[in-house]
């Protein structure tokens, strides 16, 4: 019974209609495979009753004949996304025991859609870190060569363990500079980071509101597709949500790719670049290539500003969205003799040290006198780096680079310890996406040396998801790499 765990969504769906299992039997086998894997540290809340309930609910929708699209689907809710009545703490102490009365728009799209809860997973304090290390509850473990104590990526680690663990059959992520992308491709598994504006943030605990942006990880780019179709769509409640039809991604899964001009950017390819991972770029190039795509050479000539752009800009939002947090309304609350006491106590104590050095360089670079020089020019460089991307789809229809400039890390590695800019390279090769507001998807390609898994990065035009579908879904057939068992 335990094997149904290793089943893609698409797979689960054909059993379930089938009656090969029941919704009940493929949760129960996941709440088994959860509780043998606790040690992953991947889950910060279980919901097994809510779990069981839902599967229960699934089941009478079947023998009804009345199935929606997920019906029975177990999944990993990063603990980012409001749940109602089910604890969401951003894995912050500043939010201990916080019990929203409210369900985020992307979740209650997926339950609406008979998805099950299984739980909440880790994830970097408030979406800021890049290996989940900043967690309140502690670092996730990649389930790839545990023995060696490696990072899953962040923020959304939590998600991408579980999925290469199968301990969910798919999960939730959030990427405000590489947070789906980059996990993705430390645990060998597959995620979108879809458009801005095209999945809602109406409910998703605000990390830098004009990057962040809901989407799926999952076992593989047609999983992807089926989640994102549940999760995408129009939200009067946020006020960035674009009001534009969903198409089914799946659909265009399997065409041919035949005249596509894949772009491939100079700038992703600079000196010193990890020798593996230029390979498996030279590697997806080729299998395009012989697919009948058109490579063109391309130039992002404003990359190299892109991370200290991003180092300005998300501070700048994170030091607004986090004044919220103050002890009065909800959350931890450290008393003091003042107002102003118990406000420096509360934060002091219910924020980790990346959060607080990010509010702390935010409020700097807000701050009168250096407004000017910082953020309202990064807005400025933030506008040339997607003017490189609207001129260089001119040339092409969608663009292939690295996910990632190194493979999974030991947790606590000293280099990254003790220079956070270490661990802020790890996006070099996706925030550019973000600041673009443009879709973005990370494949497994391959493995290094060591074992470790490999991802490329697919990087498409506004709303034009389906192109970056169309493409992976090749790729994914000819790496034909395979996940954890």
């Amino acid at each position: 019974m335990n094997d149904i765990t290793k089943l893609t969504i698409a797979e689960s769906l054909v059993g379930l209609k089938n009656k090969q299992f029941s919704a009940t039997d493929l949760t129960k086998a996941y709440l088994q495979a959860m509780e043998n894997n606790r040690s992953l540290n991947a889950y910060v809340l279980e919901t097994p009753e809510e779990a069981l309930k839902q599967a229960g609910e699934a089941d009478k929708h079947y023998a009804s004949g009345t199935n929606r699209a997920l019906e029975g689907i177990p999944l990993g809710i990063k603990d980012l996304f409001c749940t109602k009545d089910i604890r969401t703490t951003a894995c912050s102490h500043i939010l201990d025991n916080f019990v929203p009365q409210y369900e985020s728009t992307v979740t209650a799209n997926l339950f609406n859609d008979g998805a099950v809860c299984l739980g909440k997973l880790n994830l970097d304090e408030f979406a800021m870190g890049s290996s989940t290390e900043t967690s309140f509850f502690g670092a996730t473990i990649n389930p790839w060569q545990r023995e060696r104590n490696l990072v899953p990526g962040g923020s959304s680690g939590g998600s991408s363990a579980a999925v290469a663990a199968n301990i969910c059959a798919a999960a939730t992520g959030t990427d405000t500079g590489g947070s789906i992308r980059q996990p993705s491709a430390f645990c060998g598994v597959t995620g979108i980071k879809p458009t801005y504006g095209r999945c809602s943030r109406y409910g998703v605990i605000a990390f830098a509101s004009s990057l962040d942006q809901p989407g799926p990880i999952a076992k593989d780019v047609r999983d992807c597709a089926i989640l994102l179709k549940s999760m995408a769509g129009y939200d009067a409640k946020d006020s960035t949500s674009i009001n534009k039809e969903v198409p089914d991604f799946a659909a265009v899964l399997g065409q041919s790719v035949k005249g596509l001009k894949v772009g491939v950017p100079a700038e992703y390819r600079p000196e010193g670049l990890n020798a593996e991972i230029s390979g498996y770029w030279d590697k997806g190039i080729e299998i395009l290539r012989q697919a009948g795509a058109e490579i063109v050479n391309i130039s992002l000539p404003h990359t190299k500003y892109a991370l200290p752009t991003y180092y300005i800009i998300a501070p700048a939002e994170v030091s607004s969205n986090l004044a919220r947090y103050d002890g009065v309304r909800y959350g931890l609350r450290v008393d003091g003799n003042s107002l102003d006491e118990m406000y420096i106590n509360t934060r002091s104590a219910g924020f980790g040290k990346e959060v607080k050095r990010r509010i702390m360089i935010g409020t700097y670079v807000l701050s009168a006198g250096y407004y000017d020089a910082y953020y309202r020019k990064a807005q400025k460089i933030r506008r040339l780096i997607r003017n490189d991307f609207l001129e260089a789809f001119k040339l092409c229809d969608v663009i292939l680079t690295p996910t990632t400039p190194t493979a999974a890390f030991p947790i606590g590695d000293k280099s990254m310890q003790e220079n956070p800019i270490n661990m802020w390279l790890n996006d070099v090769f996706t925030v550019s996406v973000n600041l673009a507001g443009l879709p973005g998807m990370s494949l497994p390609i391959g493995l290094s040396k060591d074992g470790l898994p490999l991802g490329l990065q697919l990087i498409g035009r506004a709303f034009d998801e389906e192109t970056i579908f169309k493409t992976a879904a090749v790729l994914e057939k000819e790496a034909k790499f395979e996940r954890l068992k």
